[in-house]
């Protein structure tokens, strides 16, 4: 049983999506900072410093606090800024991501294709054309 998992897990593919899953975790990182250090400042320098991340509606009439994270100790609250910051986060990492993948295309060579097999009408009239070159 050891052995099946020996073989299994050293088999290509398993190799090949823990290396993408940890890749792709430390290339998150890399993105998300991005986002949160260099786009979302200039999204709210643009925007004159809009913050979305504390528009609540309170569900409760418990709810008295004016910062989300004070208002969700007090009871249940709409968090729909949180939601519409994390929704334009997803959009920039979306549109990042887009462009690296677009960048690493181009820098892979193009594939060459094979040429498709002849089909049999071809392969016939090739054998045509070549006995009617040898006739004198």
């Amino acid at each position: 049983m050891l052995e099946d998992f020996k073989k299994f897990a050293m088999r290509g593919n398993v190799v090949d999506l823990a290396v993408g899953v940890i890749i792709g975790a430390a290339f998150g990182g890399i993105v998300q900072s991005l986002v949160g250090d260099v786009f979302m400042p200039l999204v709210g320098a643009v925007t004159g410093g809009l913050d979305f991340s504390n528009y609540f509606i309170p569900l409760s009439s418990k709810v008295t606090a004016s910062t989300l994270a004070e208002a969700k100790k007090q009871g249940a609250v709409l968090a729909w800024g949180n939601f519409l910051t994390l929704a334009i986060n997803f959009l920039i990492v979306a549109w990042v991501l887009f462009f690296v993948v677009r960048f690493m295309n181009r820098l892979q060579p193009e594939e060459v294709k094979a040429a498709p097999a002849p089909s049999r009408e071809e392969i016939l009239l090739a054998e045509i054309r070549d006995l009617l070159r040898q006739r004198p």
